[in-house]
């Protein structure tokens, strides 16, 4: 499984939603995640690919990481992953 596809069944996890109703250039506003949710998808995340993200749950915008859409927290994670090698 991609990188792209994992991240996405996550997120669908977290909105109860199938990964076919995710697209890349939904916000999780878009899918109905909250800040609990949002919090709880990047624990999933970080426990799915050993990384640990940074991002502060206190102020999501002040973080490193980008996570306007689905696109760009995949992009982040693939960053992450990449400078983990």
């Amino acid at each position: 499984m991609s990188v792209k596809d994992k991240v996405i069944a996550i997120i669908a996890d977290q909105a109860v939603l199938e990964p076919s109703d995710v697209s890349l250039e939904n916000t999780l506003e878009d899918l109905g995640i909250d800040s609990l949710g949002l919090v709880e998808s990047i624990f999933a995340i970080e426990e799915a690919f050993d990384i640990s993200v940074p991002f502060n749950a206190n102020e999501p915008s002040e973080s490193d990481f980008d996570i306007s859409s689905v696109s760009s927290i995949i992009a982040g994670i693939e960053k992450l992953i990449a400078e983990q090698a």
